[in-house]
């Protein structure tokens, strides 16, 4: 393969198949993280767009892992096809950001973690209502948080941060990547036990959302809002400590 081209067709169709199974892996890990008007059909279509637009400009050259570089491709594409297909992503995405607004407010004033009393009440809402407002943005706090860690094409997910082996990375890259892992591992920290169990068991184990919700012996609504403000916590804490 020559380097700074596009790999040959039939280098092309040899990435393709023998790397086809990361879609179907990302789209099991990502179906919780997208609403519910975008479906398993929707998600593998996206995926394998992401997979061949990977094939068509992976460059050997950079010294980064063929299956690094379509995992991110990969999720970006479910990602954005998920942007194009939800009508209502100003509106949420307002939400979002005002939920974001208000913890990093609260954390400065307090100078600590918010609880979620504090914050309904910074938004001049109720508990229950707050509690709403996290379910109907939970899709977008993985989403977010992606956007605040990817910086390139060879950009960390929050996934890959706490479990892609940097091995076959540049020393430049893989440094960074573990500065940010630090980063992350330092911020998730701070985040309340429940918080951190649900991550911990979202991303490390692998768990479901039902799963998750039988070991806490919560309602899988209740994990959804603690996984949404969670990652709404860790995108403003990181994005700190980044600028």
């Amino acid at each position: 393969m020559l380097y700074n081209q596009p790999p040959m067709v039939d280098d092309r169709s040899r990435l393709i198949q023998e790397n086809l199974y990361l879609v179907d892996i990302l789209v099991g890990r990502m179906v919780t993280q997208v609403p519910s008007f975008m479906n398993k059909d929707d998600m593998r279509s996206a995926g394998m767009v992401g997979l061949l637009d990977a094939a068509n400009k992976f460059d050997a050259s950079k010294n980064i892992m063929f299956k690094t570089f379509a995992e991110h491709r990969i999720r970006g594409a479910i990602l954005d096809e998920m942007r194009k297909l939800d009508w209502f992503s100003r509106s949420l995405r307002d939400k979002h950001n005002r939920i974001a607004r208000t913890i990093h407010d609260l954390e400065l004033r307090l100078g600590r973690d918010p609880e979620e009393e504090e914050i309904a009440a910074a938004m001049e809402m109720s508990l229950h209502q707050y509690q709403l407002m996290l379910g109907e943005v939970s899709h977008l706090g993985c989403v977010s948080l992606n956007e605040t860690l990817d910086h390139s094409d060879e950009g960390q997910s929050f996934l890959d941060s706490l479990t892609e082996d940097k091995v076959g990375m540049q020393p430049g890259h893989r440094l960074e990547a573990t500065e940010l892992t630090q980063v992350i591992a330092q911020v998730l920290e701070q985040l309340s036990e429940k918080e951190r169990l649900v991550i911990s068991l979202y991303y490390y184990e692998e768990l479901t959302q039902k799963e998750i919700a039988d070991i806490l012996e919560l309602s899988e609504g209740r994990v959804s809002q603690l996984h949404s403000q969670a990652l709404i916590k860790l995108k403003t804490k990181v994005q700190s400590r980044l600028d």
